[in-house]
């Protein structure tokens, strides 16, 4: 063995050891998390690598940023076949996979390709950064330094790789041509001389160095995502999307409820921290953040990240007494306050964008938990919200005795009057807005005068339903949240309901989604699925002298369109009313939120610009005449939003099913 084998053996072992060590730590602190079972159902996992981490899915939903990292992404996968073949080269003193005959060929011209390509998205995305300089990528000074660093790393590593293929060339050990495109013609730049065998020494350990110190910092910078993103996408949620995770109440052993520090977390929600490349997604689509509010659900994770640095290696030693100033600490209060958490709308545009599939309203959800359920701490608001619905079932202060009020002299009959839903085609699962709210009464009234119309046979639950339990789990009150879904539930087997439509957005997901964790399993439609299904099938005609005038712009309600995937068939219904569409400029699963979601239809706005007055300059913006609809909190702040802007006059809002009633009376 050479004595350049036994300082490259040297070099590799110790770079291999030290990045064993730190991997080991982290490991170790991931197991602080609490256990959480995310290793079944392989093929769905695998598919999730393929198309979001392989094949950057997620990335390219914004198209140019997402091919930049595409192409330093492919560049490193194309040249991993490299690294082997320099660590053995390394260690054996002459190596190559040259055996493999043509297909080396392709291989090493695949491999000079992606080194431009790697180039080309290392300089596209530093342009981005210090030039036009994106908002969401100036975080702090810091953060851009370590990003600067990691691409002028990664541009040394390919550039390395070329040099160190110009100089053999030149050397006479590889042979110039298509197999060595780019470096053929570098190889100009050096002769058959003493001194080329010395650059191509150097540029072969600048080369297999750099990426040895490259793997050994990533355990310690922002960019450990190169490393952990794949797991983390691996090991995504596979459950139906949005449905939050229950507690067991009926576990005498629980102590405590939800979060407060890391160790209230699970290991994926740990993972997270690890794997947030803090590209600031997230926050650039957050209604909170955009609106001036405390909350960035990029710093949520990156806090955690850095809490989790901070006490779990104490606490995976068992050693964390030694350190009171850290056991004195929370993640929540010393990391993370209040008002951030109360902050989110719950309408998941975050984890929508995540490249790396990070779950942040779930971590924000299971804080609130904490919160409530523990500490009760919450905003005044909320406690009038939980005593409404323990009193009286619904978020506001109305009798009980009244739900029904609304379908008063329209001859729709209750479930108690029918006695099995087998003699009625539908339950219409009213919600608390539809039964109580003035104006969404009028959506009530107009859906079930278009069942009507189609033949539909169907029945209320009037006093017998209460409200799902969606504001009540969103603000953290799992218990009440429970109660309100199990007494549901016991109320819809009774008269062993099977299919139900509601119109609220919120009702439709937690009675898809989230019953049958408690053994509610129902097949559930949204009122627009319904209705666009009952125009497709001809029973509604809506007559072409009653389209509506004007334009309308329809807004989409972040539990139908990103919880559900309910995109296409709002508009088609719209459409078939004779409706003159223009979209936003934020739309469909991109759509920007109302600001009621998450409970916070119940909650004051103390920090910066109202999300409706956001949402609703959007919708002005289109020149519409009108703003359509799906979801009783949309239309209420939609509605608020155009009377602060002084348009009330011109623009009115409605729901889907008012404007289709119109067009087939």
């Amino acid at each position: 063995m050479q004595p350049m084998n036994i300082a490259f053996a040297l070099v590799f072992t110790a770079a291999v050891v030290f990045f064993s060590f730190s991997v080991r730590k982290l490991l170790a602190t991931l197991q602080v998390g609490k256990a959480e079972d995310r290793f079944g159902s392989v093929g769905a996992r695998l598919k999730n690598v393929l198309t979001v981490a392989i094949l950057q899915s997620k990335l390219l939903r914004e198209p140019v940023p997402g091919l930049f990292h595409l192409l330093i992404f492919w560049g490193f996968l194309a040249l991993s076949l490299l690294v082997v073949e320099s660590v053995i080269e390394g260690l054996t003193g002459h190596f190559s996979f040259a055996f493999l005959g043509g297909a080396y060929s392709v291989i090493t011209f695949t491999q000079e390709i992606f080194c431009l390509l790697v180039m080309a998205g290392v300089a596209g995305s530093l342009w981005r950064r210090f030039v036009t300089k994106v908002k969401r990528l100036q975080v702090d000074a810091h953060g851009s330094r370590d990003a600067a660093m990691i691409l002028a790393w990664i541009f040394l590593i390919v550039t390395s790789t070329l040099l160190q293929n110009a100089a053999r060339i030149a050397l006479g050990t590889y042979e110039a041509g298509l197999s060595y495109p780019v470096s053929s013609q570098l190889a100009s730049f050096f002769d058959y001389s003493r001194s080329t065998f010395f650059f191509e020494m150097a540029f072969w350990w600048l080369h297999i160095g750099l990426v040895l110190a490259f793997l050994n910092y990533l355990p310690y910078s922002k960019h450990l995502h190169v490393l952990t993103s794949v797991p983390n996408v691996y090991f995504a949620s596979l459950k139906p999307k949005g449905a939050l995770t229950p507690i067991n109440l009926a576990d005498e052993t629980l102590t405590k409820f939800g979060a407060s520090d890391i160790e209230d977390l699970t290991w994926k929600q740990l993972l997270d921290g690890y794997t947030c490349t803090e590209c600031g997604r997230c926050e650039s689509v957050c209604p909170a953040n955009l609106t001036g509010k405390p909350l960035s659900p990029r710093k949520i994770i990156v806090d955690t990240r850095h809490r989790t640095a901070e006490k779990g290696p104490l606490l995976a030693a068992k050693s964390l007494e030694s350190e009171p100033d850290v056991a004195a600490r929370t993640l929540l209060d010393n990391y993370i306050t209040e008002d951030e958490l109360w902050s989110c709308t719950t309408c998941m545009a975050c984890v929508h964008e995540c490249p790396v599939m990070i779950e942040h309203v779930n971590e924000i959800v299971e804080m609130r938990r904490g919160l409530v359920l523990n500490e009760s701490r919450f905003p005044p608001e909320v406690k009038t919200v939980f005593d409404n619905l323990e009193r009286n079932f619904t978020p506001w202060g109305f009798s009980h005795s009244t739900r029904a009020d609304w379908a008063a002299g329209l001859d729709i009959p209750t479930m108690a009057q029918v006695g099995d839903a087998s003699k009625v085609d539908v339950l219409f699962w009213v919600g608390c807005a539809g039964a109580y709210d003035a104006r969404y009464q009028k959506v009530s009234v107009a859906f079930s005068r278009l069942m009507q119309k189609a033949g539909i046979s169907f029945a209320i639950l009037g006093t017998e339903e209460k409200c799902n339990g969606d504001a009540a789990r969103r603000m953290g009150n799992e218990y009440l949240a429970q109660t309100l879904m199990t007494e549901n539930i016991e109320t819809l087997k009774r008269y062993n309901v099977s299919k139900i439509v509601a119109t609220c957005p919120h009702c439709f997901h937690s009675l898809k989604k989230e019953y049958p964790q408690f053994g509610g399993r129902f097949e559930v439609e949204h009122h627009t699925d319904f209705l666009d299904r009952l125009v497709s099938e001809g029973r509604l005609k809506p007559k072409p002298e009653k389209r509506p005038k004007g334009t309308i712009t329809y807004h989409d309600s972040c539990y139908l369109a990103r919880y559900n995937d309910v995109v296409s068939t709002p508009r088609t219904a719209l459409q078939a009313a004779g409706a003159q569409l223009v979209e936003m400029e934020r739309s469909g699963d991109k759509g920007l939120c109302c600001g009621a979601g998450g409970g916070r239809m119940w909650m004051e706005e103390h920090h910066g610009k109202r999300i409706n007055i956001e949402r609703t300059e959007e919708a002005l913006a289109t020149g519409a005449t009108t703003v359509a609809s799906a979801c009783p909190f949309c239309l209420t702040m939609m509605n608020d939003g155009v009377k602060a802007k002084e348009a009330a006059e011109k623009v009115d809002v409605k729901d889907i099913a008012e404007i289709l009633l119109e067009s087939v009376e």
